[in-house]
């Protein structure tokens, strides 16, 4: 039995080799589109564990990389550098999300468009 030892080791190195490898290559074969989809799934059930959120929509992803060019807007007043801001266009909703401690900060509702569409009646 001791003279298999070193067969043994060899045979769990060149798994573990195999398998490591295995999965470079699978993700390496990804699309980007894919990788951006898992993530947004990912976040949605994180968020979604915390709060219900809008049925049937797929929201629209943004990360915080300068808080201090948003701190004049009050939605972003509490945003830290790399929070995730999930935005439902149908439900006009806003949603900061701290990954780093799986918290929201702030919850908004948003209006896209039509506010500024008023037109002065003809006389």
């Amino acid at each position: 039995m001791k003279n298999n030892r070193p067969v043994i080791a060899l045979i769990v190195i060149l798994l573990a080799t195999t398998v490591y490898f295995g999965y470079k290559y699978y993700q390496l074969t990804q699309s980007p589109q894919d990788v951006a989809q898992a993530e947004v799934k990912k976040l949605v059930a994180e968020v979604g564990n915390l709060v219900l959120l809008p049925e049937g929509e797929t929201p629209t992803i943004a990360t915080v990389s300068d808080p201090e060019a948003l701190k004049a807007q009050p939605f972003f007043s509490g945003a830290l550098k790399d929070d995730k801001v999930l935005i439902y266009t149908t439900a006009q909703k806003a949603i900061l999300y701290r990954p780093s401690v799986g918290k929201i900060v702030q919850i908004a509702p948003i209006n896209i468009g039509a506010a500024n569409n008023t037109t002065p009646a003809a006389n």
